[in-house]
């Protein structure tokens, strides 16, 4: 018995109730083997007396009894097993041969009918018995039960893509007969394109969300320098206006007490001079009284006549010391005056901490000789650019400019802030900006955004204007003398700065960015030496 244990996998002596080895092991009409205490107690809770596993129904209670031969198999596995210290381990992933007794050997292969994995010497059984021969054998496998169909105890080797599930044949020929049934290796081969598109898919996303961590990080490093730098201004700023309401404070202050002096010694004025009138009037007052007392019509006409003069008085109705409605004139006044003052340094700090916002952007620009046109003079260093009175001979190139008087910069940009500053002081007409790199440098065209151009533009010295669709005009405070430019790509800006006066001359917002970016410049035609002062490209003085 023990050779044929040998033989024969455990897996095969298990009752399909308890899932133990069998116990008094008996057989069914249609053929099955279970417990007898299983099956008897299965039968008793159904009254139809069905077969666990094929669902036969028998007409009435069959005499069960023990199969004695199954039975004798079934204890030979319930027999403790001899643990040998030679056996290896099979926990490292490998398969081994269910056959072996003593030294455990690799399994060669694995046959689905028998559930077992058997070494090369013990698969020899299967590659010379005819009825062997017609076993499933795969590659080494364990936990060869999850290969099989529970119902059928048959090979999965189809895929119901109705249901989506693995069955054997007979699911084929009975409830999955309607379905749509294909080869397991047909949707293998089909599930394993599909996967090895999402591979790809999944690969190509990978580097995408690195980029993306990489992009979050620089702007978590943006978001720090530039929340530094503003915590910075913002303390500069609100200090300064917190020194500008005091020194308001004081000079109203200061004001209040000087108004009540001057109008307390006016008042103690006329205190004293109203006094000076009482006692003139009293003395007054006596004088007439006692002239009334006299009953000498003579002496009494006499007296009246010879009387010294009424003394001179003021009239007080109209004269006033203090007025509560001037008052609040006087503090109206100076509330409105501080407002104004404060008003005007908010909107000079602000433009002045947004202008030294942007500065932190400088990049160095310096003129592309390449782009500029023949009348043009361009500096050595790269600097400077004037409008000559004589056109050059030089290349001709599909990056030079034949209508209009510009040059580019040497450094593109595609990405990020950038910022740059250029003097004008001196010059009657100028155009400055940025220009997209795909501009035809050959043709006239309107300067303006849908074009591929962001500019503005001094004209006859005195009318500053920004092409949009048409042009704007813009009326400045003051005449900027140094231009300062700034582009943020990804938000679609681009700033004009009078920096000298740390005030916005224009934006353009909401630009919609697909392509290199390029200072541009222009310093207009000379008019007959009137505009011949060139335009200077400035280091950024970041103390101001």
């Amino acid at each position: 018995m023990a050779a044929v244990s040998s033989l024969i996998s455990e897996d095969q002596f298990l009752c399909s109730i308890c899932l133990d080895v069998f116990t008094d092991p008996v057989t069914t009409p249609c053929g099955h083997n279970f417990c007898k205490a299983c099956i008897t107690k299965h039968w008793r809770n159904n009254i139809q007396r069905q077969c666990p596993l094929c669902k036969e129904q028998c007409e009435k209670k069959p005499e069960l009894r023990v199969n004695t031969v199954l039975s004798e198999m079934a204890a030979q596995f319930k027999q403790p097993k001899e643990s040998s210290s030679e056996e290896p381990k099979t926990n490292t992933g490998e398969v081994f041969c269910d056959f072996c007794t003593e030294t455990k050997q690799k399994a060669f292969k694995s046959c689905l009918m028998c559930q077992t994995s058997y070494c090369e010497s013990h698969l020899e059984p299967h590659q010379r018995l005819p009825g062997l021969k017609k076993h499933k054998l795969i590659d080494p496998m364990g936990n060869l039960e999850s290969k099989m169909c529970k119902k059928h105890e048959r090979p999965l080797e189809y895929f119901c893509k109705t249901d989506q599930i693995c069955v054997c044949r007979f699911c084929t020929e009975y409830e999955h007969k309607p379905h749509r049934i294909v080869l397991l290796r047909d949707e293998y081969q089909e599930k394993k394109t599909e996967l090895g598109k999402t591979e790809a898919e999944v690969q190509k996303m990978i580097p995408e969300r690195r980029m993306k961590i990489e992009e979050i990080k620089q702007c978590m490093a943006l978001s720090k320098e530039d929340a530094d730098q503003d915590t910075a201004t913002s303390v500069e700023v609100f200090s300064a206006l917190v020194q500008d309401v005091e020194r308001s404070l004081t000079q109203l202050l200061d004001f209040l007490m000087d108004k009540h002096k001057t109008t307390e010694k006016q008042a103690e004025s006329f205190i004293e001079e109203l006094e000076e009138e009482i006692s003139e009037l009293t003395r007054r007052s006596a004088e007439l009284e006692q002239l009334s007392r006299n009953k000498d019509h003579l002496q009494f006409i006499q007296n009246y006549l010879s009387r010294s003069p009424a003394p001179a008085t003021k009239d007080w109705t109209k004269v006033k010391v203090y007025s509560y409605q001037e008052h609040r004139k006087v503090l109206r006044t100076a509330l409105v005056q501080l407002e104004e003052t404060l008003t005007r340094e908010l909107k000079k700090m602000c433009c002045n901490v947004e202008l030294k916002t942007v500065q932190h952007f400088a990049v160095d620009v310096t003129l592309d000789p390449e782009t500029a046109h023949t009348a043009l003079i361009i500096s050595d260093d790269g600097k400077q650019v004037s409008h000559g009175t004589v056109e050059q001979n030089l290349p001709e190139s599909p990056q030079r400019f034949s209508h209009y008087f510009s040059v580019l910069g040497k450094q593109g940009f595609s990405s990020g802030r950038f910022y740059y500053e250029v003097q004008v002081e001196g010059k009657t007409d100028w155009v400055l900006g940025v220009a997209r790199e795909s501009i035809d440098r050959k043709k006239t065209y309107s300067i303006s955004p849908k074009n591929g151009l962001w500019t503005v533009w001094l004209v006859d010295g005195k009318v500053y204007k920004a092409y949009v669709d048409s042009p704007v005009l813009l009326f400045l405070k003051s005449k900027p003398q140094k231009v300062g430019v700034f582009v943020d790509y990804e938000e679609g800006l681009v700033c004009f700065y009078d920096v000298d006066a740390s005030s916005l001359i224009y934006s353009f917002t909401g630009c919609n960015f697909t392509e290199k970016l390029y200072p541009i410049f222009s310093p207009k035609n000379n008019n007959a030496g009137k505009n011949s002062t060139p335009l200077i490209i400035c280091p950024v003085d970041h103390t101001n």
